[in-house]
């Protein structure tokens, strides 16, 4: 038969993982009590298949890799394309959350490119130097970015990288879920919050994943249409698609007009594809603004863009577990682990001290969500935020989705930076990567400023204590 069936057969792969990652959730109280996402838990039980068997059937994880490239961009426009809540919200709470996670992005950064330098000059002197941005693409950024960006190195010469962002990824996943589990329970210990705003999580069952029978399901999505015309799912994908499609025109377009600079431009082209969620984010605004400038807005439906990124995420997060190539793994498995297990030390103490210091309301929820998009995406840092805040009745969660935006556009000139260090390893002046040590130690200062200034005495006042003391604001 000559209809090739390669990415359905992945699609169905992937989807048998989820089914069974869900059905072993629901009956495995460990996998509850980590609250192990099932999207992760799936990606691991399909990665010793992709390494070991499928491949002698014909089918390859680079496939997979590619899956997850096109999920993240899709999950950005639909994240752009819905409307903001109308509520009034805090500017400061906002920017301290910005800053949190921006402060995450310079200190992971600094800390990957100051073990990639030691390697280089010790044991690993043939180590690619940008290797250690895969620590905030894949702790800070997550699977998606980490592998696309990775993946947009090969026209540097280095081969890989995509696989060991996604390891890393992996690795952040991890330590979000064990990590974020502890954090609560220590700080329900040390009175970090009130004992008798958990009280509900300390008597509740451990939850599954699976609403019971007969209670009350929540609404995931409103109608904007008539069904005998077109349903709402179909037409909120489809503007999510052709923004997509939008996307890939304009970067199709940009390569033309680059090529004419010559291998520079092709290689500044290769670097935009693997920045493509940045440029489908940007077209999924343009197209929110011409629904609203046409007053026709109303047509999309936030939960029904909630299903769509939900759905690209858990099989972006299952299809980029998956994809990691274990060969590879086992080729840099010194600095993988050594990257990971200091700048694991470091994140969660950094998120802790920073961050009790630079809020004043909720100051245990938003140092969890922090944490939890500082190792893995949004959706664990929700996660995480939903076991002590199980309705979002508090405006953390709202205060975030403002602070992504701003997040994402303070977040543009680091990206953009990242294939500095590469320059280095093609041509052997250090100045290349000495400049990228720079922004990111520019990136803490930033934050840094800015931190003084929204937490005022309560910045150093005890500098040594991890948790700000509650009793003395």
């Amino acid at each position: 038969m000559s209809i090739q069936w390669t990415m359905f057969i992945n699609l169905g792969i992937i989807s048998a993982g989820l089914i069974l990652a869900t059905w072993i959730r629901s009956k495995v109280r460990f996998f509850q009590k980590f609250l192990i996402p099932n999207s992760l838990l799936a990606g691991f039980i399909l990665l010793p298949l992709y390494n070991f068997v499928l491949p002698k059937l014909g089918l390859s994880s680079v496939n997979l890799g590619e899956m997850a490239y096109h999920l993240l961009s899709i999950s950005f426009v639909a994240l752009a394309l819905k409307t903001p809540p109308k509520q009034n919200v805090a500017k400061g709470r906002i920017f301290g959350t910005t800053l949190s996670v921006l402060f995450q992005f310079g200190v992971q950064g600094f800390t990957g490119l100051m073990l990639t330098f030691f390697f280089i000059k010790t044991i690993m002197p043939d180590l690619f130097h940008s290797f250690g941005y895969l620590l905030p693409l894949g702790f800070s950024q997550g699977p998606g970015q980490a592998y696309s960006i990775g993946q947009s190195w090969t026209a540097f010469g280095v081969e890989g990288a995509g696989s060991i962002g996604l390891t890393f990824a992996a690795i952040g996943f991890i330590l979000c879920s064990f990590g974020g589990v502890f954090i609560i329970n220590y700080g329900i210990k040390k009175g970090w919050i009130a004992r008798e705003k958990v009280e509900f999580l300390l008597d509740k069952d451990l939850k599954s994943g699976i609403h019971k029978k007969g209670s009350k399901l929540p609404i995931g999505s409103y109608q904007t249409t008539e069904t005998e015309a077109i349903d709402t799912f179909t037409l909120n994908m489809g503007l999510v698609l052709f923004g997509y499609f939008l996307a890939f025109l304009f970067l199709t377009g940009l390569e033309y007009l680059l090529s004419f600079i010559g291998p520079a431009g092709e290689q500044l082209a290769a670097t935009f594809w693997g920045l493509s969620f940045i440029f489908a984010a940007l077209i999924g605004l343009l197209i929110k603004q011409f629904l609203k400038a046409t007053d026709t807005q109303h047509i999309m439906d936030n939960l029904t863009l909630n299903r769509i990124t939900g759905f690209s995420i858990d099989l972006m997060v299952t299809s980029a577990i998956a994809a990691i190539s274990l060969v590879m793994v086992s080729k840099y498995w010194l600095p993988i682990f050594t990257i990971s297990i200091i700048g694991t030390i470091i994140v969660g103490f950094s998120t802790i001290w920073f961050s009790s210091r630079i809020f004043r309301d909720h100051r245990f929820l938003r140092t969890l969500l922090v944490f939890g998009v500082s190792t893995g995406t949004l959706s664990t840092g929700l996660a995480l935020l939903r076991v002590v805040d199980p309705d979002f009745e508090t405006p953390v969660a709202t205060d975030y989705t403002y602070a992504s935006g701003l997040t994402f556009v303070f977040a543009i000139p680091y990206i953009l930076t990242m294939n500095m260090p590469l320059r280095t390893y093609m041509t052997g002046d250090y100045k290349w990567f000495w400049l990228a040590v720079l922004i990111n130690i520019g990136y803490i200062l930033f934050t840094g400023i800015f931190f003084l200034k929204l937490a005022g005495k309560r910045a150093f006042k005890h500098k040594l204590k991890l948790w700000y003391p509650e009793d003395d604001s």
